[in-house]
């Protein structure tokens, strides 16, 4: 049975990135796509560059506002002729630095998208799952989730709801024949991590890697999802170190500092973006 070809999808956060790069694999393997953003310009232009591949739609998407989230699902439903298969929770903000400067609205702002969203969303999807015991959600949340890091510190907190979240909720809907992964990529060549230091142990990976295992997993669905696979073993044997040996190994990897040492200016466009991400954006932009 082919759980992509002729599925409807819908993807939050999928005009840029990893979402988009997701939308591309999924249209390449005959899925029906709907992809959801706040950024409206974008969204449509990436829409239009996108249709060639397949049955391709998008709309407005604040995953910050429950009603903003149900329009965008039931239209998803209607393009879908009724249904979601998959809803892909993406959509994610990353703002960093040190603990003590972030402000109110930066706090805010990346647990409202980063964890209510991604319940949101759950929320909103998984009845209709459920009363026909067919679905699949998948939840993007980060190796930061189970590697805590400086300078990630609030971040860290929403990633590890959101893994602690998509744990316990896959076994809660097994019974009802509905699946819940958890995708956790490492540092990814997207905005998220402009004007941090590229060197370490521990290389960015593309947005395609990650779109690659979110197939992968619709095609064979398992819980957890490290990407690479390798760094989930790592990140256990970080969460079993003592605090001088995780230290330790932060440095010996070259993230004890790459989210306090970062070049500000180039960040500041995506800084700003993400310590203020909820309502939909109208008007041009820049992709």
């Amino acid at each position: 049975m082919d759980n992509i070809r002729g599925k409807t999808i819908a993807i939050t956060g999928a005009a840029r990135g990893i979402g988009y790069a997701t939308a591309e694999a999924l249209l390449k393997r005959g899925a029906r796509v709907v992809i959801g953003d706040r950024d409206v310009a974008l969204q449509e232009s990436s829409v239009a560059k996108l249709t060639n591949l397949g049955s391709v739609s998008g709309y407005p998407l604040d995953v910050t506002d429950r009603e903003s989230f149900s329009t965008f699902l039931d239209k998803a439903r209607t393009d879908g002729g009724g249904h979601i298969d998959v809803l892909i929770n993406n959509a994610g903000v990353m703002p960093v630095g040190p603990f003590l400067d972030e402000t109110e609205q930066s706090v805010r702002s990346s647990l409202e998208v980063n964890v209510y969203g991604v319940i949101t969303g759950c929320q909103l999807a998984l009845p209709d799952m459920v009363a026909r015991r067919s679905g699949h959600i998948i939840n993007i949340a980060s190796l930061s989730g189970l590697i805590p890091l400086p300078g990630q510190v609030v971040y860290v907190g929403a990633k590890y709801a959101v893994v602690g979240l998509s744990t316990a909720l896959a076994d809660e809907m097994a019974p009802h024949g509905v699946n819940v992964s958890v995708i956790m990529p490492p540092f990814t060549n997207t905005e998220l991590i402009s004007g941090t230091k590229s060197g370490g142990a521990i290389k960015p990976v593309e947005p395609e890697e990650i779109a690659a295992a979110i197939v992968k997993t619709l095609d064979k669905p398992k819980t957890h999802v490290s990407v690479p696979p390798p760094l989930r073993f790592t990140a256990q044997a970080a969460q079993m170190l003592p605090p001088k040996g995780r230290r330790a190994m932060n440095k010996a990897l070259g993230l004890d500092t790459v989210f306090l040492e970062v070049d500000v200016a180039k960040r500041k466009s995506y800084e700003d973006r993400a310590r203020a991400a909820q309502g939909v954006i109208e008007g041009a932009t820049k992709d």
